[in-house]
């Protein structure tokens, strides 16, 4: 058995049944989550990754607002796992669900804070740390949770025993997960990551029966020989077509019936490295997957052959304006796409201003890479981003009243020397870089932060924020017009959506990160955020602020869940 859960009725049972409120607490109603309900969810809950299968980050939830914001007092926290910690509680009928670093679940009383039940995963206590997941969903009666080792598993949202445990990583080892699935019509949908090294395979966005955890489907994220674009990786053999991880959450749109999702870079980062200057398929692209089947409807390729580690594998936020049906994103270059959803043509592509490494035909979407910036191993370059991107997996938000997407930013660059890879069964990987020095960007000078709002329409710029420390957390938008977002330097927010007006700060124990929500409990809106590390030596939260910012530290406890309140 992979994993156990432990039930607790916070007391006693004998007290437990002398004691009304804790009975209830033990044995709480539990409304199942149905795909209507998913479509369109109870405003005090929060139900997946970014609260609605569109992607926004935005709840309609208004008690908190610009004129009590500054009110906001802590109501209750709790202490996570250690390790890397960049999670998102889920929210649903009172009680939150919360992936700790190890694969373990945690259900707590939403209101309080108290201690419902956990879930902890056996696995090499050495593993414990690293093995995080960003995000879990909820269907029926199960929470589910994608784990280190590449498994599905459904708990069951009330006890937290493990009702079915899905392997969809194939037999090859490496797999991994380390964000959460989104469940479209009843098809849990997941994609994976830890696909860097070269095999006998490629890397899947799979779906698997949200019931009973049967695997359905796995769709290969990389095109492979003798397949449609698999002569975009020119004559390289399966074994060394590597990368195009599908390593963060997609959207679903249930009006087109398709599921959409990111992917990496290919891998080596280098295209000398990795032996071949073609497009290398599906890398870097949005997919379009039917969730029954999996069958690639269309797919739209932002970045053709990346040659620098420039992912376009995060958040697709589905919108309609004007007629339109439109998938917006922005990868680390800082490039935000419009794509048709029901095509996949493009649409437009808004340059924020800070990369030089390439540039986009506003007609076409056609990209052409500047003189200079395609090198072979061994040749030092200079550019911008650094391999951090601007932005990254800080998800941005949507909000429906100012039309406008907040999107966190972090601005350096980098002169790096891409080293060779060998090409062996088990080798592979991004590539080394020897000799890598980052730089702040010339344009902020002394400064990594960058929080911006930019209208949906136009791409122009509402407001900004800059910090000398990177903004950390994703954003979140509400309905009483504030948006929420955590800094490296252990601070959270609330900004004005229409103005940007810093209107509330408090500080955590360790950097904020991962994913901040809002919920509701009867009468009362909370906020939540989480503070805890991001991965070792990860360029955009570990090696950046340690070596451009070196008299910022963070503590190496903390991982916590801190959650705001009006008194």
């Amino acid at each position: 058995m992979k994993g156990r859960a432990l039930v607790t009725a916070y007391i006693c049972a004998a007290f437990a049944m002398a004691t009304g409120n804790l009975v209830q607490a033990q044995g709480r109603d539990f409304t199942p989550v149905t795909d209507a309900m998913l479509q369109n969810p109870d405003p005090a809950d929060w139900l997946n990754w970014r609260r609605t299968l569109n992607g926004w980050g935005y709840s309609p939830l208004e008690q908190i607002d610009r004129s009590n914001a500054d009110e906001l007092r802590l109501a209750w926290s709790w202490g996570l796992e250690r390790g890397v910690s960049q999670t998102t509680p889920i929210v649903h009928d009172g009680v939150m669900y919360v992936a700790n670093p190890g694969n373990v679940v945690q259900a707590l009383d939403a209101r309080t804070g108290d201690f419902i039940w956990e879930y902890r995963r056996e696995m090499d206590v050495r593993r414990r740390s690293a093995a995080q997941t960003r995000s879990m969903a909820v269907y029926q009666d199960l929470v589910i949770l994608n784990t280190v080792d590449a498994h599905i598993v459904g708990l069951d949202a009330r006890t937290g025993e493990a009702r079915w445990d899905t392997p969809v990583g194939g037999d090859q080892e490496g797999f991994t997960f380390s964000n959460g699935p989104i469940v479209a019509d009843g098809t849990v949908v997941a994609g994976l990551t830890g696909c860097g090294r070269y095999r006998d395979d490629t890397c899947y966005i799979v779906g698997v029966d949200g019931r009973t955890g049967r695997l359905l489907w796995r769709t290969s994220t990389i095109a492979r020989p003798g397949e449609r674009g698999g002569d975009t990786w020119g004559d390289l053999p399966l074994m060394f077509r590597a990368g195009s991880d599908a390593w963060m959450t997609g959207s679903y749109d249930p009006v087109t019936g398709l599921v959409y999702w990111g992917t990496s870079q290919p891998k080596p980062h280098n295209r000398d490295a990795r032996g071949t200057d073609g497009a290398a398929l599906y890398s870097n692209s949005t997919l379009a997957l039917d969730p029954a089947t999996g069958e690639m409807r269309w797919y739209y390729q932002h970045i053709p052959g990346d040659a620098h580690d420039m992912d376009e594998s995060f958040e697709r936020i589905l919108i309609d304006y004007d007629g339109k049906r439109s998938l917006f994103t922005m990868g680390k270059l800082g490039i935000l796409w419009e794509i048709d959803r029901v095509t996949g043509e493009f649409g437009r592509a808004t340059d924020l201003g800070y990369q030089n490494i390439l540039d986009v035909d506003s007609r076409t979407g056609e990209v052409t890479y500047r003189d200079g910036m395609l090198t072979d191993v061994g040749e030092e370059l200079s550019f911008c981003p650094s391999t951090a991107g601007f932005k990254s997996l800080r998800a941005m938000a949507y909000h429906p009243g100012t039309e406008a997407l907040y999107v966190p930013l972090n601005l350096s660059c980098q002169t790096v020397t891409f080293g060779p890879v060998e090409k062996r069964a088990g080798g592979g990987g991004g590539g080394s870089r020897p000799g890598r020095t980052n730089h702040f960007h010339p344009q902020a000078p002394n400064q990594l932060g960058e929080f911006r709002a930019l209208d949906l329409r136009t791409g122009e710029t509402l407001w900004r924020h800059r910090l000398r420390v990177p903004y950390n957390t994703a954003a979140l938008t509400t309905g009483g017009d504030l948006v929420f977002i955590g800094d490296w330097g252990r601070h959270v927010y609330a900004y004005d959506v229409r103005h940007g007006e810093p209107l509330w700060q408090s500080r955590l124990p360790t950097m904020a990160n991962g994913f901040p929500i809002t919920y509701a409990v009867g009468s009362k809106q909370f906020v939540a955020f989480v503070a805890g590390p991001s991965i070792s030596r990860s360029s955009w939260a570990t090696l950046l602020p340690a070596d451009l910012v070196p008299d910022e530290h963070n503590p190496r406890g903390g991982n916590g869940v801190f959650v705001f309140a009006l008194p």
